[in-house]
């Protein structure tokens, strides 16, 4: 059952005039606009990278960043919004975000207004379930692994009620902000491999016994499979059964992980009750899209599978993609049929990598669903500025993305920001 939307008020910063589809954008951190400026960082992006538009980090967790032309060389973030959370949206509901420094002084606010003036659109990226203070507050939101472990604090459970209303007061309140566009991410499930700092583990995990390990056997979970007729109580018992044999002292499975064969790998069960929970995350992001609507804006579902695979080295290897967005718990077809726009990270060295992640979602989508590709122009994907158009060139163009965005301004030095028009130039 989707949370039931709230009456709000009219939005307060609408855009200046209708903002144009969107054909570039380059993400930002609102640390980025407080140091350099958001004139100056608003002048190289929508014009020495002749981009039109920008998306900023409207809520966001904690990190540790080295931060090239910043005035702290490491920045330090933490989780939470940088706008105060409106009273009415967050009336009532169990889980109320953090609020990140200087969040007072309204800088989305400010910088609606500046976007507005020059004709570009605005996009408010927000990271909704991956939120380390509210799960070490609130544990009981937060994903259980088949040994009844609480042990991945930043993973909120998206079957869990409290969480899904939560994410959909967050969107609203993001959409408040005048936003073009809400980015989301981090709406779907959370993996084994990404839950906490400091991760340490030395019983070498296979795929299969590490995919075991990050799911989620929550009572919302657990609800919502027996509803769909899954023995989720025998699905825990063979997840439970596979990996422990290995913390036992045995091998790994050699197997690679494929949705196809999870039955004969680790149970039946087990693979029925892996599919329920793209039913989970579709519902979910139906409701978010619904909110945000509601609030006069549109929802791009950011897919992290491309991360998953590439973040390290941009060389993933196997499956693409889309083929494996189920093991966070993302159906791109479903999802695709409940939002109007859809974005993917296309972490690759290799263009002809990107082109073939691209068209596959481009291929899973329906029509009515625009798709984003987003891209790296620096290490560890990027070696050049010939490297970054060829790559953009594979990205867009017939059968593939209908915009291509660029990851991070902060993050990387002047010298590699400045490949992004010569990329423009080449889009298909």
């Amino acid at each position: 059952m989707h949370p039931s939307p709230r009456t709000s008020p009219v939005r307060s910063t609408p855009p200046a005039v209708p903002a144009p589809p969107s054909t570039s954008s380059v993400y930002t951190f609102v640390e980025d606009l407080r140091a350099e400026g958001t004139d100056a960082v608003l002048d190289r992006v929508l014009g020495t990278y002749d981009c039109d538009t920008l998306t900023v980090a409207a809520a966001y967790h904690r990190a540790r960043d080295v931060t090239p032309h910043g005035p702290t060389r490491v920045t330090l973030r933490q989780d939470g919004t940088h706008f105060p959370p409106p009273a009415d949206l967050f009336d009532g509901v169990g889980l109320k975000p953090p609020v990140q420094p200087g969040a007072e002084r309204e800088p989305l606010r400010e910088l609606r207004l500046r976007t507005a003036e020059r004709g570009a659109a605005l996009h408010g990226w927000t990271v909704f379930l991956h939120n380390t203070t509210l799960g070490l507050a609130r544990p009981d939101v937060t994903q259980e692994n088949c040994f009844g472990d609480r042990a991945a604090p930043a993973d909120l459970c998206p079957a869990n009620p409290d969480v899904r209303e939560y994410a959909v007061a967050l969107a609203r309140s993001v959409a408040r902000q005048g936003m073009d566009a809400v980015v989301s991410e981090s709406l779907h499930f959370g993996s084994f491999g990404h839950g906490y700092h400091h991760e340490r583990s030395f019983v070498p995990l296979g795929p299969v016994e590490e995919f075991l390990l990050g799911l989620c056997f929550c009572p919302s979970c657990i609800e919502r499979a027996d509803s769909a007729g899954v023995d989720s109580a025998a699905a825990r018992a063979e997840a439970t059964r596979t990996v422990g044999r290995l913390l036992d002292g045995a091998d790994p499975l050699p197997n690679a992980l494929v949705l196809g064969e999870l039955a004969d790998l680790a149970g039946e069960f087990v693979a029925a009750y892996v599919r329920t929970r793209c039913d989970t995350v579709t519902s979910l992001a139906a409701a978010v899209a619904d909110a945000v609507a509601s609030e006069g804006s549109r929802l791009v579902f950011l897919d992290l599978t491309g991360a998953v695979k590439g973040y390290a080295d941009g060389l993933p290897t196997g499956a693409l993609a889309a083929e494996e967005a189920w093991r966070i718990g993302v159906d791109p077809a479903a999802v695709g049929a409940v939002v109007p726009a859809y974005a993917i990270l296309a972490y690759a060295r290799d263009p002809a990598r990107v082109a073939a992640d691209t068209a596959a979602y481009r291929a899973a989508l329906p029509d009515t669903c625009t798709l984003r590709t987003v891209l790296r122009p620096g290490a560890p994907d990027t070696a050049s500025a010939d490297a970054l158009a060829e790559k953009t060139a594979a990205a867009t163009g017939p059968g593939h993305a209908d915009a291509v965005d660029f990851y991070h301004y902060g993050l990387l030095p002047y010298p590699v920001l400045d490949r992004i028009p010569t990329a423009l130039k080449a889009r298909g």
